[in-house]
Protein backbone atom coordinates (compact mmCIF):
# COMPACT_ATOMS: atom_id res chain seq x y z
CA UNK A 1 0.00 0.00 0.00
CA UNK A 2 1.31 3.30 -0.85
CA UNK A 3 1.16 6.37 1.57
CA UNK A 4 2.25 10.02 1.00
CA UNK A 5 4.10 11.92 3.66
CA UNK A 6 6.40 14.45 4.59
CA UNK A 7 10.18 14.40 4.25
CA UNK A 8 10.33 14.92 7.80
CA UNK A 9 8.78 11.25 8.95
CA UNK A 10 11.12 9.67 6.33
CA UNK A 11 13.12 6.81 8.45
CA UNK A 12 15.75 4.66 7.34
CA UNK A 13 14.08 1.16 6.16
CA UNK A 14 11.31 2.56 4.32
CA UNK A 15 11.20 2.00 0.71
CA UNK A 16 10.50 5.23 -1.78
CA UNK A 17 8.31 4.98 -4.41
CA UNK A 18 8.09 8.39 -5.73
CA UNK A 19 9.93 11.45 -4.84
CA UNK A 20 7.32 14.60 -5.09
CA UNK A 21 8.55 17.09 -7.69
CA UNK A 22 11.17 17.34 -10.25
CA UNK A 23 14.28 14.33 -10.35
CA UNK A 24 16.26 17.43 -10.81
CA UNK A 25 15.40 18.33 -7.48
CA UNK A 26 17.13 15.27 -5.23
CA UNK A 27 20.21 13.63 -5.54
CA UNK A 28 19.41 10.25 -6.41
CA UNK A 29 19.33 8.23 -9.66
CA UNK A 30 15.92 6.44 -9.02
CA UNK A 31 12.83 7.64 -7.62
CA UNK A 32 12.58 3.86 -6.00
CA UNK A 33 14.73 2.82 -3.59
CA UNK A 34 15.37 2.04 -0.09
CA UNK A 35 16.27 4.65 2.39
CA UNK A 36 19.67 2.06 3.62
CA UNK A 37 21.37 4.01 5.82
CA UNK A 38 21.38 8.25 7.97
CA UNK A 39 23.62 9.27 4.60
CA UNK A 40 20.34 8.65 2.05
CA UNK A 41 18.51 10.02 5.12
CA UNK A 42 20.42 13.61 5.31
CA UNK A 43 20.74 14.02 1.62
CA UNK A 44 17.21 13.61 1.03
CA UNK A 45 16.22 15.83 3.93
CA UNK A 46 18.79 18.07 2.78
CA UNK A 47 17.06 18.74 -1.05
CA UNK A 48 14.31 20.04 -2.55
CA UNK A 49 12.07 17.59 -1.92
CA UNK A 50 9.11 18.12 0.41
CA UNK A 51 7.19 15.12 0.36
CA UNK A 52 7.17 11.22 -0.62
CA UNK A 53 5.21 8.33 -1.38
CA UNK A 54 6.16 5.37 0.23
CA UNK A 55 5.20 1.28 -0.19
CA UNK A 56 5.15 -0.13 3.21
CA UNK A 57 4.50 -3.29 1.82
CA UNK A 58 8.02 -3.16 0.20
CA UNK A 59 9.70 -1.40 3.35
CA UNK A 60 8.84 0.19 6.43
CA UNK A 61 5.82 2.05 7.46
CA UNK A 62 5.24 5.37 9.50
CA UNK A 63 5.50 4.28 13.43
CA UNK A 64 2.07 4.31 14.51
CA UNK A 65 0.73 6.62 17.08
CA UNK A 66 0.59 5.40 20.83
CA UNK A 67 -3.07 5.69 21.82
CA UNK A 68 -3.75 7.82 24.70
CA UNK A 69 -4.85 5.40 27.50
CA UNK A 70 -8.09 5.43 28.66
CA UNK A 71 -10.05 7.69 31.55
CA UNK A 72 -9.84 5.44 34.82
CA UNK A 73 -13.38 5.05 35.67
CA UNK A 74 -14.35 4.28 32.38
CA UNK A 75 -13.88 0.60 30.67
CA UNK A 76 -11.45 -0.03 27.64
CA UNK A 77 -13.30 0.54 24.62
CA UNK A 78 -13.59 -3.35 22.84
CA UNK A 79 -11.18 -3.62 19.93
CA UNK A 80 -12.86 -3.66 16.36
CA UNK A 81 -11.90 -5.00 13.14
CA UNK A 82 -9.66 -2.13 11.01
CA UNK A 83 -11.70 -0.27 8.56
CA UNK A 84 -10.27 -1.45 5.02
CA UNK A 85 -7.79 1.22 3.25
CA UNK A 86 -8.21 0.81 -0.76
CA UNK A 87 -5.06 0.55 -2.30
CA UNK A 88 -4.04 3.33 -3.93
CA UNK A 89 -1.18 3.94 -6.53
CA UNK A 90 0.58 7.52 -6.92
CA UNK A 91 -0.97 9.41 -9.88
CA UNK A 92 1.66 10.22 -12.20
CA UNK A 93 3.56 13.82 -11.54
CA UNK A 94 2.91 16.82 -13.88
CA UNK A 95 5.53 16.60 -16.63
CA UNK A 96 9.43 18.32 -15.83
CA UNK A 97 10.43 21.28 -17.86
CA UNK A 98 13.56 19.51 -18.77
CA UNK A 99 16.20 20.77 -21.41
CA UNK A 100 17.03 17.95 -24.43
CA UNK A 101 19.97 16.52 -22.57
CA UNK A 102 18.92 16.22 -19.58
CA UNK A 103 15.37 14.26 -21.03
CA UNK A 104 17.76 12.30 -22.83
CA UNK A 105 20.29 12.00 -19.66
CA UNK A 106 17.56 10.24 -17.85
CA UNK A 107 16.11 8.42 -21.35
CA UNK A 108 19.37 7.02 -21.83
CA UNK A 109 19.63 5.61 -17.83
CA UNK A 110 15.89 4.29 -18.30
CA UNK A 111 16.99 2.64 -21.59
CA UNK A 112 19.77 0.39 -20.27
CA UNK A 113 17.59 -0.43 -17.12
CA UNK A 114 14.66 -1.98 -19.57
CA UNK A 115 17.22 -3.57 -21.64
CA UNK A 116 18.62 -5.53 -18.70
CA UNK A 117 15.43 -6.49 -17.55
CA UNK A 118 14.19 -7.49 -20.84
CA UNK A 119 16.97 -9.26 -21.62
CA UNK A 120 16.62 -11.59 -18.35
CA UNK A 121 12.59 -12.01 -18.81
CA UNK A 122 13.21 -13.01 -22.28
CA UNK A 123 16.24 -15.71 -21.13
CA UNK A 124 14.24 -17.06 -18.62
CA UNK A 125 11.15 -18.04 -21.03
CA UNK A 126 13.75 -19.56 -23.52
CA UNK A 127 14.96 -21.67 -20.25
CA UNK A 128 11.52 -23.15 -19.75
CA UNK A 129 10.49 -21.00 -16.65
CA UNK A 130 7.02 -19.27 -16.05
CA UNK A 131 6.76 -16.09 -16.85
CA UNK A 132 6.44 -13.26 -13.86
CA UNK A 133 5.76 -9.59 -14.07
CA UNK A 134 4.53 -8.09 -11.30
CA UNK A 135 8.22 -6.17 -11.26
CA UNK A 136 7.93 -4.94 -14.34
CA UNK A 137 5.55 -2.56 -12.83
CA UNK A 138 8.46 -0.24 -11.56
CA UNK A 139 9.76 0.07 -15.30
CA UNK A 140 6.50 0.92 -16.70
CA UNK A 141 6.28 3.84 -14.40
CA UNK A 142 9.86 5.11 -14.72
CA UNK A 143 9.63 4.88 -18.52
CA UNK A 144 5.94 6.62 -18.72
CA UNK A 145 7.41 9.16 -17.03
CA UNK A 146 10.27 10.00 -19.11
CA UNK A 147 7.41 9.96 -22.04
CA UNK A 148 5.63 12.86 -20.31
CA UNK A 149 8.62 14.94 -19.96
CA UNK A 150 10.47 14.81 -23.67
CA UNK A 151 8.12 11.97 -25.49
CA UNK A 152 9.84 12.96 -28.83
CA UNK A 153 13.67 12.32 -27.00
CA UNK A 154 12.49 8.74 -25.52
CA UNK A 155 10.75 7.51 -27.78
CA UNK A 156 13.71 8.62 -30.86
CA UNK A 157 16.24 7.20 -28.74
CA UNK A 158 14.41 3.86 -28.49
CA UNK A 159 14.32 3.91 -32.14
CA UNK A 160 18.25 4.02 -32.57
CA UNK A 161 18.49 -0.05 -31.40
CA UNK A 162 21.00 -2.28 -32.90
CA UNK A 163 19.66 -5.16 -34.94
CA UNK A 164 21.15 -7.47 -31.79
CA UNK A 165 18.91 -5.69 -29.46
CA UNK A 166 15.72 -5.47 -31.72
CA UNK A 167 13.89 -8.14 -29.86
CA UNK A 168 14.23 -6.74 -26.58
CA UNK A 169 14.02 -3.23 -26.83
CA UNK A 170 11.41 -3.28 -29.30
CA UNK A 171 8.92 -3.53 -26.11
CA UNK A 172 10.71 -0.51 -24.64
CA UNK A 173 9.45 1.63 -27.41
CA UNK A 174 6.07 0.15 -28.24
CA UNK A 175 5.63 0.73 -24.03
CA UNK A 176 6.83 4.25 -24.72
CA UNK A 177 4.69 4.79 -27.67
CA UNK A 178 1.55 3.00 -26.15
CA UNK A 179 1.66 5.57 -22.89
CA UNK A 180 2.02 8.63 -25.25
CA UNK A 181 -0.85 6.96 -27.64
CA UNK A 182 -2.73 6.82 -24.45
CA UNK A 183 -2.16 10.53 -23.53
CA UNK A 184 -3.37 11.47 -26.75
CA UNK A 185 -6.42 9.61 -26.39
CA UNK A 186 -7.46 10.83 -23.34
CA UNK A 187 -6.49 7.51 -20.73
CA UNK A 188 -6.32 8.22 -17.26
CA UNK A 189 -3.50 6.57 -15.52
CA UNK A 190 -4.25 3.40 -14.54
CA UNK A 191 -5.23 3.24 -18.51
CA UNK A 192 -2.01 4.61 -19.15
CA UNK A 193 0.04 1.83 -17.04
CA UNK A 194 -2.23 -0.90 -18.14
CA UNK A 195 -1.29 0.66 -21.87
CA UNK A 196 2.64 0.64 -21.20
CA UNK A 197 2.48 -3.08 -19.65
CA UNK A 198 0.81 -4.22 -22.74
CA UNK A 199 3.51 -2.97 -24.98
CA UNK A 200 6.41 -3.99 -22.73
CA UNK A 201 4.81 -7.65 -22.88
CA UNK A 202 3.33 -7.63 -26.48
CA UNK A 203 5.93 -9.61 -28.35
CA UNK A 204 6.86 -12.02 -25.68
CA UNK A 205 6.39 -15.03 -27.92
CA UNK A 206 8.93 -13.87 -30.06
CA UNK A 207 11.03 -15.62 -26.73
CA UNK A 208 10.04 -19.20 -28.42
CA UNK A 209 10.38 -18.47 -31.54
CA UNK A 210 14.12 -20.29 -33.48
CA UNK A 211 17.11 -17.44 -32.98
CA UNK A 212 17.74 -17.95 -36.46
CA UNK A 213 14.33 -16.87 -38.38
CA UNK A 214 14.06 -13.80 -35.58
CA UNK A 215 17.57 -12.50 -36.94
CA UNK A 216 17.30 -14.15 -40.37
CA UNK A 217 19.19 -11.74 -42.97
CA UNK A 218 17.15 -12.15 -45.85
CA UNK A 219 13.51 -12.84 -46.55
CA UNK A 220 11.71 -15.55 -44.80
CA UNK A 221 10.37 -18.65 -46.23
CA UNK A 222 6.57 -19.44 -46.08
CA UNK A 223 7.19 -21.92 -43.43
CA UNK A 224 9.21 -19.60 -41.54
CA UNK A 225 6.84 -16.87 -41.81
CA UNK A 226 4.16 -19.16 -40.54
CA UNK A 227 6.10 -19.92 -37.16
CA UNK A 228 6.96 -16.15 -36.85
CA UNK A 229 2.89 -16.14 -37.42
CA UNK A 230 2.41 -18.23 -34.23
CA UNK A 231 3.99 -15.65 -31.86
CA UNK A 232 0.86 -13.84 -30.73
CA UNK A 233 -1.11 -16.73 -29.36
CA UNK A 234 2.62 -18.20 -27.76
CA UNK A 235 2.89 -15.33 -26.03
CA UNK A 236 -0.90 -15.01 -25.30
CA UNK A 237 -0.66 -18.91 -23.78
CA UNK A 238 2.64 -17.44 -21.38
CA UNK A 239 1.08 -15.13 -20.02
CA UNK A 240 -1.65 -17.39 -19.34
CA UNK A 241 -0.16 -19.36 -17.89
CA UNK A 242 2.33 -17.35 -15.38
CA UNK A 243 1.58 -14.79 -13.38
CA UNK A 244 0.83 -11.27 -12.69
CA UNK A 245 -0.47 -9.89 -16.53
CA UNK A 246 -3.61 -8.16 -16.59
CA UNK A 247 -6.28 -8.56 -19.30
CA UNK A 248 -5.21 -6.13 -20.97
CA UNK A 249 -1.47 -7.17 -21.90
CA UNK A 250 -3.00 -10.86 -23.03
CA UNK A 251 -5.06 -9.32 -24.89
CA UNK A 252 -2.49 -7.01 -26.86
CA UNK A 253 -0.17 -9.81 -26.95
CA UNK A 254 -3.34 -12.16 -29.17
CA UNK A 255 -4.61 -9.40 -30.87
CA UNK A 256 -1.66 -6.97 -31.54
CA UNK A 257 -1.02 -8.68 -35.48
CA UNK A 258 -4.74 -7.92 -36.09
CA UNK A 259 -5.81 -5.08 -38.87
CA UNK A 260 -8.98 -2.75 -38.03
CA UNK A 261 -10.73 -4.09 -41.58
CA UNK A 262 -10.47 -7.45 -40.02
CA UNK A 263 -7.98 -9.17 -42.08
CA UNK A 264 -5.25 -9.56 -39.65
CA UNK A 265 -3.72 -12.56 -37.67
CA UNK A 266 -4.10 -14.95 -35.92
CA UNK A 267 -8.13 -14.81 -35.69
CA UNK A 268 -9.24 -12.06 -37.95
CA UNK A 269 -10.90 -9.77 -34.87
CA UNK A 270 -13.16 -7.72 -36.62
CA UNK A 271 -12.90 -3.92 -35.61
CA UNK A 272 -15.64 -3.76 -33.09
CA UNK A 273 -14.37 -6.52 -31.26
CA UNK A 274 -11.26 -5.15 -31.21
CA UNK A 275 -10.11 -3.54 -27.68
CA UNK A 276 -9.30 0.12 -27.81
CA UNK A 277 -5.75 -1.17 -26.63
CA UNK A 278 -5.99 -3.33 -29.65
CA UNK A 279 -6.16 -0.99 -32.16
CA UNK A 280 -3.21 1.36 -30.18
CA UNK A 281 -1.14 -1.27 -30.17
CA UNK A 282 -1.17 -2.37 -33.88
CA UNK A 283 0.07 1.60 -34.52
CA UNK A 284 2.45 1.82 -32.31
CA UNK A 285 4.01 -1.90 -33.32
CA UNK A 286 4.29 -1.11 -36.75
CA UNK A 287 5.73 2.24 -36.20
CA UNK A 288 8.69 1.04 -34.28
CA UNK A 289 8.90 -2.16 -36.95
CA UNK A 290 9.25 0.26 -39.81
CA UNK A 291 12.17 3.35 -38.02
CA UNK A 292 14.26 0.48 -36.66
CA UNK A 293 17.37 -1.23 -38.10
CA UNK A 294 16.10 -4.98 -38.77
CA UNK A 295 18.63 -7.75 -39.22
CA UNK A 296 17.02 -7.62 -43.25
CA UNK A 297 16.59 -4.23 -43.63
CA UNK A 298 17.48 -0.42 -42.44
CA UNK A 299 14.69 1.17 -40.39
CA UNK A 300 12.85 4.00 -42.69
CA UNK A 301 12.93 7.90 -41.77
CA UNK A 302 10.06 8.62 -39.23
CA UNK A 303 8.42 10.94 -41.45
CA UNK A 304 8.59 8.65 -44.21
CA UNK A 305 7.26 5.75 -42.04
CA UNK A 306 4.18 8.11 -41.32
CA UNK A 307 3.54 8.85 -44.55
CA UNK A 308 3.25 5.54 -45.78
CA UNK A 309 1.82 4.29 -42.41
CA UNK A 310 -1.38 6.74 -43.43
CA UNK A 311 -1.26 4.73 -46.92
CA UNK A 312 -2.05 1.76 -45.06
CA UNK A 313 -4.63 3.34 -42.98
CA UNK A 314 -6.63 4.47 -45.83
CA UNK A 315 -6.63 0.48 -46.69
CA UNK A 316 -8.07 -0.45 -43.79
CA UNK A 317 -4.75 -1.67 -41.59
CA UNK A 318 -5.41 1.29 -38.32
CA UNK A 319 -8.29 2.40 -36.60
CA UNK A 320 -8.15 6.13 -38.65
CA UNK A 321 -9.23 7.82 -35.01
CA UNK A 322 -6.15 5.80 -33.61
CA UNK A 323 -3.66 6.63 -36.19
CA UNK A 324 -4.71 10.35 -35.96
CA UNK A 325 -4.51 10.63 -32.97
CA UNK A 326 -0.72 8.78 -33.20
CA UNK A 327 0.75 11.54 -35.41
CA UNK A 328 -0.45 14.56 -33.24
CA UNK A 329 1.40 12.21 -30.32
CA UNK A 330 4.53 12.08 -32.10
CA UNK A 331 4.45 14.99 -34.30
CA UNK A 332 3.91 15.43 -38.03
CA UNK A 333 7.65 15.62 -38.60
CA UNK A 334 8.89 12.93 -35.57
CA UNK A 335 11.99 14.05 -33.92
CA UNK A 336 14.68 12.76 -36.01
CA UNK A 337 13.61 13.60 -38.93
CA UNK A 338 15.10 15.01 -42.15
CA UNK A 339 13.78 18.17 -43.55
CA UNK A 340 14.58 21.43 -45.77
CA UNK A 341 13.50 25.16 -44.59
CA UNK A 342 12.78 27.86 -46.61
CA UNK A 343 16.03 29.51 -46.97
CA UNK A 344 17.70 26.06 -48.79
CA UNK A 345 19.00 24.60 -45.80
CA UNK A 346 18.44 20.67 -44.47
CA UNK A 347 17.80 20.14 -40.89
CA UNK A 348 16.67 17.64 -38.49
CA UNK A 349 13.96 17.64 -35.59
CA UNK A 350 15.37 17.89 -32.32
CA UNK A 351 12.39 18.41 -30.04
CA UNK A 352 8.88 19.14 -30.72
CA UNK A 353 6.41 22.36 -29.84
CA UNK A 354 3.81 21.52 -27.35
CA UNK A 355 1.41 23.15 -29.12
CA UNK A 356 2.48 23.30 -32.68
CA UNK A 357 3.34 20.39 -34.84
CA UNK A 358 4.89 22.68 -37.36
CA UNK A 359 7.61 24.67 -35.64
CA UNK A 360 9.47 22.16 -33.94
CA UNK A 361 13.13 22.66 -32.36
CA UNK A 362 15.71 21.73 -35.07
CA UNK A 363 19.26 21.62 -36.32
CA UNK A 364 20.31 22.78 -39.76
CA UNK A 365 23.23 21.65 -40.66
CA UNK A 366 23.32 21.37 -44.39
CA UNK A 367 22.98 23.96 -47.09
CA UNK A 368 21.21 22.72 -50.35
CA UNK A 369 22.51 25.24 -52.60
CA UNK A 370 26.21 24.42 -51.56
CA UNK A 371 25.28 21.07 -51.65
CA UNK A 372 28.27 20.83 -48.28
CA UNK A 373 28.06 20.30 -44.58
CA UNK A 374 27.70 23.68 -42.90
CA UNK A 375 27.94 24.58 -39.02
CA UNK A 376 25.25 23.45 -37.31
CA UNK A 377 22.75 25.72 -35.96
CA UNK A 378 20.09 25.13 -33.52
CA UNK A 379 16.57 26.96 -34.57
CA UNK A 380 13.18 27.27 -32.82
CA UNK A 381 11.06 27.24 -35.69
CA UNK A 382 8.13 28.94 -33.38
CA UNK A 383 10.57 32.16 -32.73
CA UNK A 384 11.90 31.97 -36.18
CA UNK A 385 10.78 33.62 -39.90
CA UNK A 386 12.35 30.43 -41.24
CA UNK A 387 9.83 27.46 -41.78
CA UNK A 388 9.63 23.78 -43.13
CA UNK A 389 9.06 23.50 -47.28
CA UNK A 390 9.57 19.35 -47.50
CA UNK A 391 10.30 16.18 -45.78
CA UNK A 392 13.55 15.09 -47.44
CA UNK A 393 15.11 11.42 -47.46
CA UNK A 394 18.64 11.00 -46.12
CA UNK A 395 19.79 8.80 -48.87
CA UNK A 396 18.54 12.00 -51.96
CA UNK A 397 21.10 13.43 -50.10
CA UNK A 398 23.29 10.77 -49.50
CA UNK A 399 23.85 11.61 -45.42
CA UNK A 400 24.39 8.48 -43.65
CA UNK A 401 25.29 9.80 -40.19
CA UNK A 402 21.15 11.51 -39.43
CA UNK A 403 20.67 10.00 -36.55
CA UNK A 404 24.50 11.03 -34.96
CA UNK A 405 23.57 14.84 -35.93
CA UNK A 406 20.23 15.04 -33.48
CA UNK A 407 21.92 12.75 -30.92
CA UNK A 408 24.46 14.88 -30.64
CA UNK A 409 22.35 17.63 -29.19
CA UNK A 410 20.64 14.17 -26.73
CA UNK A 411 23.55 12.87 -25.95
CA UNK A 412 24.64 13.38 -22.22
CA UNK A 413 27.32 15.45 -21.19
Amino acid sequence: MLKKIPVSEVRVGMFLQELSGSWLDHPFWKNKFVIEDENDLKRLRESKVKEVWIDVAKGDDVAAAVPAPPPANEPPLEPSEPSPVPVTRAPFPPPRKLSVGQAAERAHFIRHQAKQQMTELYQQVRLGKAITTGHLGDLVEDISVSVMDNPGVFISLSRLKNKDDYTYMHSVTVCALMVSLGRQLGLDDEQLRDAGMAGLLHDMGKALIPIEILNKPGALTNDEFAVVKEHPRKGWELLMSGSGASDVAKDVCLHHHERFDGKGYPEKVAADKQSVFVRMSSVCDVYDAITSNRPYKAGWDPAESIRRMAVWSNEGHFDPRVFQAFVKSIGIYPTGSLIKLQSGRLAVVVEQHPTSALTPLVKAFFSTKSNLHIPPEIIDLSKSTERIVSRELPEDWKIKNLDEIWTEVARPA
